[in-house]
Formats: C-alpha cells, structure tokens, sequence
C-alpha cells in the first residue's frame, strides 16, 4: 500500500523560513545593484555557506573556523531580513552596503574553499588498557621432586653405640619444609576450609601437594 504523506510542523516551518529569507536577501541584491539572475544567486549563495558550516561542525571535532563562517553566513541572512523589513530605504541603498553585496561573491568562495578543503581532524581511537605492571604474579608451586628430604643417619656398626638422642618435641617436624611450599599449604588449606568448613586432612593435603609421606606430615605438623 503506498504511505500517505504526512505533514511535519518542523519542515513546514522550515520551508517558510527559508523562502522568506531567499526572498529578502533577493530583494537587497536587487536594491544594491545586482539586477537579473545575480540577484537569485546571493541567496543560494548565502544558504549553502551555512550548510557546509553546518556540516563541517558536524564532522570534525575543531569546529571553531566551521562556527566563524557559519556566523557570517546567518549574519548576512539576518540582515537581509532586518534591512527589507522597511528599515532602509530600498530606493536609496548607502554606498557601504553595495561594497558588502558585492563583494560578498568572493567571501562566499572563500569560507567554501576553506571549509571543503581544511583536513578533518579524526576522532581518537579508544585505546585497550594495558595490563597493570603491579598485578601481583601468581606464586609458582614448587615441584615435590625440588623437595630434599633429609633422613637422620644410622650409627655405623663398628662404632660404639651412640648415646639416645633426646626426645624431639611432637611439634617439631623430622623433615625440613621450604618456606614457599608451606606459604602455598597454607593457602590450600584455607581454601578446603573456606570451601567445605572442616580442617583439610593428612590424606587430602598429601594429595593436593603432591608432595612424599614424611613431607606431608611434616607440612601437617606445622599447618596444627
């Protein structure tokens, strides 16, 4: 089914705006000098400045030379406007205003060179945030085969029996651990308890770590 048009307030108003404003500046032309078709020029002239201003506003992010001519531009509509609302004499047109008609030709293409050939300054690419140089690195475990065990040494059988060696406190492992794998047992730990809510045991711990029996106990016995 075809679309049936509908009237826009805005267009409409447009519309009108912009016939009454070609025709002032039309009747000015005329009045100054600027008889025939260079009369219906200066308007078309004057209206497509402040369109390349517009545009070019709209597509650069320096837009102050864009405003400069689009003010120069709606200044000579404006007055145009003001000047054939009755008052200036139209039969009588002061000298100064037939110098700024007709020079107007050459400003005109003048602010249309500049705004149709000035680079468009581009709009900055979002840039990716780089990785933080302070992220802490993960804690590397340490392997069970870096573990050293060191395992109390038997008396040699020529030698005289050595004297009983004092009793080794319970909470005192037998085995050296390394301070980086009991830091990472820890963590182990904390994480079973805040997972389940219960005391990681010898046989879970083992089997997180990865780490040899004496090893394990010796890690558990200082995890108490």
């Amino acid at each position: 089914m075809p679309r049936k048009l509908r009237p826009d307030a805005v267009l409409i108003q447009a519309f009108i705006a912009g016939a009454l404003s070609f025709s002032h500046l039309h009747d000015l032309a005329s009045a100054a000098g600027q008889d025939g078709w260079k009369a219906w020029a200066y308007p078309i002239s004057v209206d497509l400045l402040l369109v390349a201003a517009w545009r070019r506003m709209r597509t650069t992010t320096d837009n102050r030379p864009a405003w400069v001519w689009f003010v120069i531009a709606l200044t000579a509509s404006l007055g145009a406007n003001i000047a054939t609302a009755g008052l200036l004499d139209l039969g009588q047109v002061p000298a100064w205003l037939r110098i700024l008609v007709a020079g107007w030709p050459a400003l005109a293409f003048l602010g249309g060179t500049l705004l149709a050939h000035t680079p468009t300054t581009p709009e900055p690419a979002p840039t990716t945030p780089a990785a933080s140089l302070d992220a802490p690195e993960s804690e590397p475990v340490p392997d069970a085969l870096d573990v050293t065990v060191e395992r109390v040494g038997e008396p040699a059988p020529e030698l005289p029996p050595a004297p009983a060696p004092a009793p080794v406190p319970a909470s005192v492992p037998a085995v050296s651990v390394p301070p980086a794998l009991l830091d990472h047992a820890k963590k182990v730990a904390d994480s079973h308890r805040a997972s389940t809510g219960d005391r990681i045991d010898l046989a879970t711990l083992r089997l997180r770590l990865g780490v040899p029996a004496p090893l394990a106990d010796a890690i558990n016995a200082q995890l108490t």
